[in-house]
């Protein structure tokens, strides 16, 4: 089982615009039944929340969802300074980052060092 701890002592809940058990609902939810959860939620909370989800990293995904039911102008209304390139980030297709993976040669990768010829051990 994955457990993931906070990093400070604060509550990272703190900061959530949504109670803790709505934001459980929305980061189980499949990408077709997302708008319905969505629905209660009154577009500035979805803004702040969008804002939220996007400066996590494995929340990053779901915040941009998020993010695309909003106007422009309610993100721009959010805390932080990333409503605007959030607002348009959630209107192109999603593309997951990049960051942490690369890629390997096709030699593969070997755990046996270099060995040059000549070379003393």
């Amino acid at each position: 089982m994955n457990r993931a701890y906070p990093i400070s002592v604060d509550d990272p809940a703190a900061d959530c615009p949504v109670a803790i058990e709505v934001l459980g609902r929305l980061m189980g939810a499949e990408a077709e039944t997302l708008p319905n959860l969505l629905e209660g939620i009154p577009e500035a909370t979805r803004a702040r929340l969008a804002v939220y989800l996007y400066g996590r990293s494995h929340t990053h995904e779901l915040g941009i969802r998020i993010a695309a039911t909003c106007e422009r102008r309610a993100l721009q209304g959010a805390p932080g300074l990333v409503g605007d390139a959030l607002h348009d980030l959630s209107r192109k297709p999603y593309a997951p980052t990049s960051f942490g993976t690369r890629s390997v040669s096709s030699k593969g990768i070997s755990l046996g060092g270099s060995h040059r010829v000549g070379a003393r051990a």
